[in-house]
């Protein structure tokens, strides 16, 4: 890295330290003790920083002396003078780029760290809700819109598990989705309730019925990300309800697993291995553990959580599709289309990029 990018990036922190140094002041801020703290925490790291910088730059200025001299000067003792000053400036600049790089590779790394989980691949889970019948056919017609919309993206899917909802449509399904990059970045923003608003086909009288299906997205973790102890582990085997002839209904392929100190239970019942079956299941429960824990964490800095668009709370009513107006309104930005045909042909990302961009500015004003 060279000097003049050091400097760059000092300067970069230095004006949002005195952005921050403004806003920490203002009354609406100091009221509000949680906005409050976290802005607190963000100015001391970033003092640090600015510290450093301030001191840099002294002597920054005081080497461009010393090589002035060292140059232009003909007095050979304010010269040897200058050497030795400069010999003793380089020393100091060195301990304190040092210093610098590291308070700088940790602030950027935490930010960074934000970002790698957008880029994650995802465990995508539907469920029906409250509607009954109607549900299950939503969670169906939204099984065809994901599809359509992960062959838009040039994403690959696997089923993971299907429990079908009676004569039509699914009470459950999960996915697991795997693409270049941005995955879970752009399918985390689907994690809610969705309602359907429409006429049921076995409505004779053309009235309007509202159901709902929930959704929720899971970054796909690794092994080494989340680590998963066999014992706590209980293990059955079952024969699959599913499709795949008639290999799958004569052995016990299918696998439920149980996670005995979270309580959480997967099953798996689309191949016709059960090693296989066990693998997909385990990969789900990481990544439910995985969520978990970042749960737990984001309820620790309940602001940051109120503040984001993609919270992950399956109890929160994000969109709704209404068929009789062909209206799609996404309750988190206000936002509504009306081309309901469309979307539910997999053209969702337009919705996707409202959302990345009001998630993007409440982040920002985290800070202001």
């Amino acid at each position: 890295m060279k000097k003049i990018s050091l400097i760059e990036k000092l300067e970069k922190f230095k004006k949002e330290f005195y952005e921050i140094s403004k806003t920490i002041t203002q009354s609406d801020v100091i009221s509000d003790p949680k906005k409050y703290k976290i802005l607190l925490k963000k100015y001391l790291k970033l003092e640090k920083i600015v510290f450093l910088y301030e001191k840099y730059k002294k002597k920054w200025n005081l080497l461009q002396e010393a090589n002035s001299i060292l140059i232009e000067d003909s007095d050979s003792d304010l010269k040897q003078l200058a050497y030795i000053e400069k010999k003793e400036i380089l020393e100091n600049l060195y301990f304190i780029e040092k210093k610098a790089y590291k308070l700088l590779y940790q602030e950027e790394k935490s930010e960074e760290d934000n970002l790698e989980e957008d880029h994650k691949n995802a465990i995508v889970e539907l469920r029906s809700g409250t509607g009954g019948y109607e549900a299950c056919l939503f969670v169906e017609d939204m099984l065809r819109m994901y599809t359509m919309y992960f062959k838009k993206s040039g994403w690959k899917y696997k089923i993971i598990n299907i429990q079908k909802g009676g004569i039509k449509g699914y009470k459950e399904i999960i996915l697991d989705v795997n693409g270049k990059k941005g995955v879970y970045g752009n399918l985390k923003f689907e994690s809610g309730v969705h309602r359907v608003q429409r006429i049921p086909k076995s409505e004779s009288q053309g009235r309007v019925h509202t159901s709902a299906i929930t959704v929720a997205v899971l970054p796909k973790v690794q092994e080494i990300e989340v680590n998963i102890n066999l014992s706590d582990i209980k293990k059955e085997t079952f024969r699959s309800s599913g499709s795949g002839g008639q290999h799958v209904n004569k052995t016990e392929s299918a696998v439920r697993i149980t996670h005995i100190p979270s309580k959480i239970t997967v099953e798996c019942q689309e191949g016709r291995s059960q090693h296989k079956n066990f693998e997909k299941a385990i990969s789900v429960l990481r990544s439910r553990l995985y969520q978990n824990e970042k749960e737990k964490r984001l309820k620790k800095i309940s602001i940051q959580r109120k503040s984001l668009i993609s919270t992950g709370d399956r109890s929160v009513k994000i969109r709704t599709y209404n068929y009789p107006k062909s209206r799609i309104t996404d309750h988190r930005i206000q936002k509504s289309f009306y081309d309901l045909t469309g979307f539910m042909n997999g053209n969702i990302q337009k919705m996707i990029n409202f959302l990345k961009i009001e998630e993007k500015n409440k982040n920002i004003s985290i800070l202001r």
